[in-house]
């Protein structure tokens, strides 16, 4: 059996990784604090720059009913007007995936099959601990759950999310940046198509926009208001993301209806969704949550212990690669972990932050900038600024195609593996 490693969160970050473990030979645990009863969420996307890691792996995007996007456009919410478009049909040939989006469910669920299924080829399924809190660890790669008991391994993979319990123990002789409230709030909620189709003032804007992805944006007011509009589940479902100012920095989750009717989508936040939203019975379920803005954290390794995604590089919507960043954290640990003895554990936790701390800071800082407004956090993104051998990271996005090449071109596998054939 190969190297012992705990991953601690059975998320998008903590899954991809197991999965890529697994394929690596590693013997892989998966503590999850949840019991994964009633799943629910929103969709996401999924761009080249991760895709290229779910492919490696073997996901199936037919399997978790993703969508391919052929356009980004951004609307105006008084006129339903396209403001910009941009063609994202040429994504697979410039980029060798197409843009995708896909339902957080259906991804997870495909997830959780190529991480646990004996029946797929490449290393031991990995055994998944639900109920499982983790409340405490040590840099030397034990765990404690809630209920007393310990579990040690190689290697403590920390995929626990915004609130993560691990990132203590990675950052407990440090101070953190703070993670100042933005001001800005999100909301979101899932209509089925068949309903959309439905309603006659929103029929013609599902026909028109079908298979792309749709910013509506409020342009008669200075700060943040729009919406983001595309499809999942195989076009079946409409997923509507809306950002809006907000002083609150509560969370509500619940029944459609009355929090619908508070956000006023249709009159106070943009006049895109008129006549078909006054009803509001459209959407069953919204979530409303702050927005907060962290800095990077100084480091995320110590000892045997690694933070990935949100507890290692949380970030804000605009850019939508949040996910793919925990993504690529998965595919760079497959890569150096692969054949390794527990000698070499250390050594390779930091080759993982060297090649992968620049890269996910830019891109964090870069989710703080709606898509056209790069500029506003040049300044920012520029202290992460890769050596220029490195092309694809060399220039700090400024606008919009500058940020979809940063984002999109890069290959995290060919990047961990040119720098590990260096390094040897």
């Amino acid at each position: 059996m190969g190297l012992k490693v705990i991953v601690v969160g059975a998320g998008i970050g903590g899954l991809t990784s197991a999965a890529a473990l697994r394929r690596a030979g590693c013997d892989v645990q998966i503590f999850e604090k949840s019991a994964f009863i009633g799943q629910i969420g929103a969709a996401l996307s999924i761009a080249s720059n991760g895709a290229r890691v779910l492919s490696r792996l073997g996901f199936s995007y037919s399997r978790a009913s993703a969508c391919t996007i052929s356009t980004w456009e951004t609307l105006s919410g008084q006129t339903m007007e396209v403001l910009r478009s941009v063609d994202l049909s040429s994504s697979e040939k410039m980029f060798g995936e197409p843009a995708r989006t896909v339902h957080r469910v259906d991804l997870h669920n495909e997830l959780l099959r190529i991480a646990t299924n004996p029946d797929i080829e490449g290393g031991s399924p990995v055994k998944l601990h639900l109920s499982s809190e983790v409340v405490a660890a040590t840099s030397d790669g034990t765990i404690t759950l809630r209920d007393g008991s310990i579990y040690s391994a190689d290697v403590v993979i920390g995929a626990d999310g915004l609130r993560s319990a691990i990132r203590d123990v990675v950052l407990s002789d440090k101070i953190p940046p703070q993670s100042g409230h933005a001001g800005l709030a999100a909301f979101r909620f899932l209509v089925d198509s068949e309903e959309l189709n439905m309603e006659p003032s929103l029929k013609p804007l599902l026909v028109k926009h079908q298979g792309r992805a749709v910013a509506i944006m409020d342009t008669t007011r200075t700060e943040e208001h729009h919406i983001m509009w595309y499809p999942c589940r195989g076009g079946t479902v409409q997923n509507f993301v809306g950002i809006h100012p907000s002083k609150t920095q509560q969370t509500w989750d619940g029944e459609g209806g009355d929090r619908l009717a508070t956000l006023r989508i249709p009159t106070s936040f943009v006049n895109c969704l008129t006549e078909g939203f006054e009803n509001y019975r459209l959407a069953d379920h919204v979530k409303c949550w702050p927005l907060f803005i962290p800095d990077p954290y100084p480091t995320w390794v110590r000892g045997r212990v690694v933070l990935i995604g949100d507890a290692a590089h949380p970030m804000l919507p605009f850019g939508g690669q949040g996910s793919n960043m925990a993504i690529e954290d998965a595919g760079a640990l497959g890569v150096l972990f692969n054949g390794i003895e527990t000698s070499q554990v250390e050594d390779r936790l930091a080759l993982f932050e060297k090649i992968r701390y620049n890269r996910a800071s830019r891109v964090q800082l870069l989710s703080r900038a709606r898509v056209g407004e790069e500029m506003t956090v040049e300044a920012q993104v520029r202290r992460y600024a890769e050596s220029p051998d490195i092309w694809h990271c060399a220039v700090v996005p400024t606008n919009h195609q500058e940020r979809t090449m940063h984002d999109y071109s890069y290959n995290v596998l060919e990047e961990c593996e040119k720098v590990l054939k260096a390094s040897l």
